[in-house]
C-alpha cells in the first residue's frame, strides 16, 4: 500500500500547531523588545545620557571609582527622582563624611521626600528611611557586587536557556537552508548567552570587557530574531504560495515511499 511519506517541517504543520507556534514565537518576540526597552532605560541611564554605551555598562559592573555609589545614581539612574537642590544636599552630605548628626536633622526628610516611597516599601531595594541602609552606598561606587551578579547570572542562565531552547526547537524545523547555517542559528544563542553573561564577571574588574558585553547581547537578539521571523515565515508565506516541503527535518534520512 502507497502511504504519504512522513514530512515533519514546518510549511507542512497542522493549523492547530502553526498558531501554537506563532502565539509562542509573538510572544517571545515581544518579550525580547521590551528586554532591549528594559535596558535601555536601566543600563542605558547608568551614564546618565540616553543610549546604550560602554560607560553604561562600565558604571552598571565596574562602577564610577572616583564617585560614591549614591551620586553615582543620583547623577545616573536616579537622575529625574529628585529635584537638583534636594540631590546637591544629598551628594554634599556624602562628601562632608555622611556625619549622623545631620541625618537626623536634615538629610532624612530629604530621602523621606524622594527616595522612601520606593526604597523602603519595595522588597529587593535597598532601605533608605535609615542612617544604616542609607551609609551603605555612601562607600566609593564599585558597581555591581559578587552577591548580585551571581544571583543575576544564575537566573538568566537557567531561564533565557529554557527559552532558547524551546525557540530553537521550532527553528529546527525549518527548510531550504544550509545545514551548516541552520545548526550555527540554533547554536549561537546558547553561545552568545554564555558570552553575554561570562563578560559581567569580567567587567566587573577589567572595564574593556564591556564591549564583549554589547557583543554578546547584539548577537543573541540577531540571532533569535532571525529564527521568529524564519519560522513564521515558513509557517504562513510559505503554505500560502503553494510551498511545500517532504522533508523530515529531525532525521538525516530521506522520505521513504511504501
Amino acid at each position: 500500500m502507497d502511504r504519504r511519506p512522513f514530512a515533519l517541517n514546518l510549511p507542512s504543520l497542522s493549523l492547530s500547531l502553526r498558531v501554537l507556534f506563532t502565539g509562542f514565537l509573538v510572544v517571545m518576540g515581544v518579550g525580547l523588545i521590551m528586554s532591549g526597552v528594559q535596558i535601555f532605560l536601566t543600563h542605558g541611564m547608568a551614564d546618565g545620557k540616553l543610549g546604550v554605551s560602554k560607560e553604561d555598562i562600565v558604571y552598571s559592573y565596574y562602577g564610577d571609582r572616583s564617585d560614591s555609589r549614591l551620586a553615582a545614581k543620583l547623577a545616573g539612574t536616579m537622575k529625574d527622582k529628585a529635584n537638583t537642590a534636594d540631590k546637591a544636599a544629598i551628594i554634599r552630605w556624602v562628601e562632608e563624611g555622611s556625619p549622623q548628626p545631620e541625618w537626623g536633622s536634615s538629610v532624612q526628610a530629604v530621602f523621606a521626600k524622594n527616595c522612601v516611597k520606593c526604597h523602603g516599601t519595595i522588597p529587593g531595594l535597598a532601605d533608605f528611611r535609615t542612617y544604616e541602609g542609607v551609609t551603605a552606598f555612601t562607600e566609593v561606587d564599585e558597581g555591581a557586587s559578587v552577591t548580585a551578579l551571581a544571583r543575576v547570572s544564575h537566573i538568566h542562565l537557567f531561564g533565557i536557556a529554557f527559552i532558547s531552547f524551546f525557540l530553537c526547537g521550532i527553528f529546527s524545523l525549518s527548510v531550504g537552508l544550509p545545514t551548516w547555517l541552520k545548526a550555527a542559528a540554533i547554536g549561537a544563542p546558547f553561545v552568545f548567552q554564555l558570552m553575554d553573561i561570562t563578560s559581567w564577571w569580567l567587567t566587573k574588574w577589567y572595564p574593556d570587557f564591556a564591549y564583549m558585553t554589547m557583543l554578546g547581547g547584539f548577537t543573541y537578539n540577531a540571532s533569535i530574531g532571525f529564527m521568529i521571523l524564519t519560522s513564521l515565515y515558513q509557517m504562513w508565506v510559505m503554505p500560502w504560495r503553494g510551498h511545500t516541503s517532504m522533508e523530515n527535518t529531525w532525521t538525516r534520512l530521506p522520505p521513504v515511499n511504501r
